[in-house]
């Protein structure tokens, strides 16, 4: 027959495609969906249409989405099956509605409950699935939320068929209504009388085709549009229909997910079989993981990690290593104005020996120089500690990466990453250290910029001292102060350092001479002290970094696995159960999705298309 030869070979090439279960790997297939209000019959068309028993009684009955697939069998023995959370049961005609029960109960447990609208959505959204909107005579058509939902997916109704139940019981205006179409479907309607009670399929047949026969309102009903075989038939037509059309988009998504999957294995791993395979893995990943901390820690390029600014380790190094120059510049002991020559004056005062009173003596700089170096000597260990921690977290990480493949070569390679930071770090620390030391016993420097910087402050001194005789004046051995009169606290401005509080000095101007003096070396010096503590250190670190991707990080890695694993190089190298896993469903499903093509391929052969 026409059926046997063009509508068969289409149900059955979309009925091995769901076989293979290749809804799983995200093709839509074309899939006729049942939807109804409540109690509308949505169970009893179904089945009319499958011959088979389902829950029936009262409230809900149905309260999961049941999927029933027919499958073509040449055996004129019947044959059940019902799947759900991964079981198969087999069941017989006079036991699958229990069965049903049974795993309903398993999925939904035994309270009442109704699937929400969202899941119901998700069966009718795609545009390959047939909607078959289930509508009682009893209602009024446009108020049914089944109407609303379809409508909401199917706008023009092209893929919406209506079925409407109960026509027996509600025979008044029947076919006003579904010749009006106020709800817009537009694959037509089928009016049915499903089984009553305990009569046969076969019963149930022959009461329908009477009651569209002879009843004086339900016989004006076209005889294209009424009756269980006549639905039996157009959802096999459309079925057929929206089949052929989809069948191009098929292909296309079988091809597109086949490719995918299999560039995917492609780039997956090889799997190690011999220690010389594990060698050369390893070697790669060590090479890999170098370029990669090379691009980022020394050439400052970002194209592996683009949106991942804490990746784009050039910046963020710059970042720390100028927060660090601002906290050298800024803390109390940079800062010249603070208490303006009082610690001058007392190291004077506890400096005083039986010798010449205007001799400024090397000890005296020397002893100022040492505390302000002990004041700032813990910044630039700390400093060292965050850059080398934020160091670790990004060579970790870049280890980790290149070695995801691999779960036991993870651990091995992770510590080799914390010892290797760690011996940098200490280096590092005990480098800074000995600066730190150096700059505190020994004031030298080649930079002509001291002796200008003191030159320049120099000679401001006589405008100071002049400042110190307008705003002070000695009264009984007291200093008063005629700033104090007028309201100001006395201050002069120095060139290069700014407006300096003074009121608190003694006008004694030998004193004030040698004082005056000593902070100008130390305010020159210490402005070479602080550039060589910034700009020392910003070499120190990108030696290390070189250092740490060149030199250092092969031989760790190396020794870490030779030497703490004995050499197990092949079962360091052993897949993570997540990628053993993962190679097997690609296998899996590249194995599937070449059989659906195959599957396919044989009907567009068949039918030219």
């Amino acid at each position: 027959s026409s059926f046997n030869e063009s509508i068969r070979p289409l149900l059955d090439a979309v009925d091995k495609l769901r076989h293979l279960r290749v809804i799983e790997e995200g093709i839509q297939l074309p899939t006729i969906v049942v939807v109804g209000d409540q109690s509308s019959g949505k169970s009893s068309v179904l089945e009319s249409l499958a011959g088979i028993s389902l829950p029936r009684g009262q409230g809900i009955c149905t309260r999961v989405p049941l999927v029933m697939r027919l499958q073509h069998n040449p055996s004129p023995k019947l044959e059940l099956s019902l799947e759900f959370n991964g079981n198969t049961v087999i069941t017989d005609e006079d036991h699958v509605s229990d069965a049903i029960n049974d795993a309903t109960a398993v999925i939904a447990g035994c309270g009442k409950g109704i699937s929400n609208t969202p899941l119901i959505l998700l069966y009718i959204i795609p545009e390959e699935s047939i909607i078959l909107n289930v509508l009682s005579a009893t209602v009024d058509f446009t108020t049914c939320e089944s109407i609303r939902m379809s409508q909401k997916v199917d706008k023009t109704g092209v893929r919406t068929l209506a079925v409407v139940t109960k026509a027996d019981k509600s025979p008044e205006g029947l076919l006003e209504k579904v010749t009006a179409d106020d709800v817009n479907i537009g694959l037509g309607y089928v009016c049915v009388r499903n089984r009553i009670g305990d009569e046969s399929y076969e019963e149930a047949r022959r009461e329908e085709a009477r009651l569209f026969e002879t009843h004086p309102l339900l016989s004006k009903l076209d005889k294209s549009m009424v009756g269980v075989p006549v639905l039996a038939q157009k959802l096999m037509q459309i079925q057929a229909t929206i089949i052929s059309k989809c069948l191009p988009d098929i292909v296309r998504q079988i091809d597109d997910k086949l490719n995918a999957n299999i560039s995917e294995l492609d780039k997956m791993p090889k799997k190690m079989s011999s220690v010389s395979e594990a060698m050369t893995a390893f070697i790669s990943i060590i090479v890999s993981a170098k370029e990669t901390l090379r691009k980022i820690l020394v050439r400052g390029e970002f194209d592996e990690y683009p949106d991942d600014k804490k990746m784009h380790c050039t910046a963020r190094l710059v970042e720390m290593l100028n927060e660090y120059k601002n906290t050298l510049y800024s803390c109390p002991e940079s800062d010249p104005k603070r208490d303006f020559l009082v610690e001058e004056i007392e190291v004077f005062e506890e400096a005083q020996g039986i010798k010449l009173p205007n001799f400024l003596g090397h000890n005296v700089f020397q002893s100022i120089l040492w505390r302000k170096v002990e004041g700032i000597s813990k910044m630039p260990v700390r400093f060292l500690e965050q850059v080398w921690q934020y160091i670790e977290s990004v060579v970790i990480s870049v280890l980790l990466h290149h070695s995801s493949n691999y779960h036991q070569l993870q651990c091995s390679i992770k510590q080799a990453g914390f010892n290797i930071i760690a011996k940098m770090k200490e280096r590092s620390t005990n480098w800074v250290v000995e600066t730190v030391q150096m700059e505190k016993l020994t004031d030298y420097t080649s930079s002509p910029d001291y002796l200008k910087d003191w030159n320049y402050l120099m000679a401001q001194k006589q405008k100071f001292l002049d400042d110190m005789s307008k705003t002070s004046v000695v009264a009984n051995g007291n200093l008063r102060d005629f700033g104090h009169v007028l309201n100001q606290a006395p201050q002069t401005t120095i060139q290069g350092l700014g407006v300096v509080r003074i009121g608190h000095l003694k006008n004694d101007w030998n004193v004030l001479n040698q004082a005056f003096d000593l902070k100008m070396r130390m305010v020159a010096y210490w402005k070479i002290v602080l550039w060589r503590l910034v700009d020392f250190m910003a070499l120190h670190l990108q030696y290390s970094v070189k250092n740490l991707v060149n030199e250092e990080m092969e031989p760790e890695f190396i020794n870490e696995l030779m030497v703490s694993n004995g050499g197990e190089i092949l079962k360091l190298l052993e897949e993570s159960p997540a990628v053993s896993c993962k190679r097997v469903k690609l296998k899996m499903s590249i194995k599937k999705l070449t059989e659906s093509k195959e599957v396919v391929a044989k009907i567009l052969d068949k039918h030219g298309a």
